[in-house]
């Protein structure tokens, strides 16, 4: 059974980081595109950031271009979001899956809250 599990969100101050990790079980992942998406309340779950299998191309949301990288350890089967200088607009449940999305991928996602 094939598992994205996402964790490392939480309640952060404006301008502070995280960093979110998402690991795969039941396959390897090594081959494809992976992504980092979010969801905000009341708004359609957008793309935030992919990566290619190798790391070599990232792409990134105008919304988060020069505060979040993206990251991948294909040893691990682990994606990671490094995300700094943190808005509170950033507040949304944050998935991974791979790119495009498959929706029998998602998983529950990981809290993440900007606020002072």
């Amino acid at each position: 059974q094939v598992q994205l599990v996402e964790s490392g969100g939480g309640l952060v101050q404006p301008g502070g980081s995280l960093r979110l990790s998402c690991a795969a079980s039941g396959r390897t992942f090594s081959t494809y595109v992976m992504a980092w998406f979010r969801q905000a309340p009341g708004k359609e779950r957008e793309l935030v950031a992919a990566i290619n299998w190798s790391g070599g191309r990232t792409d990134y949301a105008d919304s988060v271009k020069g505060r979040f990288t993206i990251s991948r350890d294909n040893a691990k089967n682990t994606v990671y979001l490094q995300m700094n200088s943190l808005k509170p607009e950033d507040t949304a449940v944050y998935y991974c899956n791979i790119h495009p999305p498959k929706y029998d991928y998602w998983g529950q996602g990981t809290q993440v809250t900007v606020s002072s």
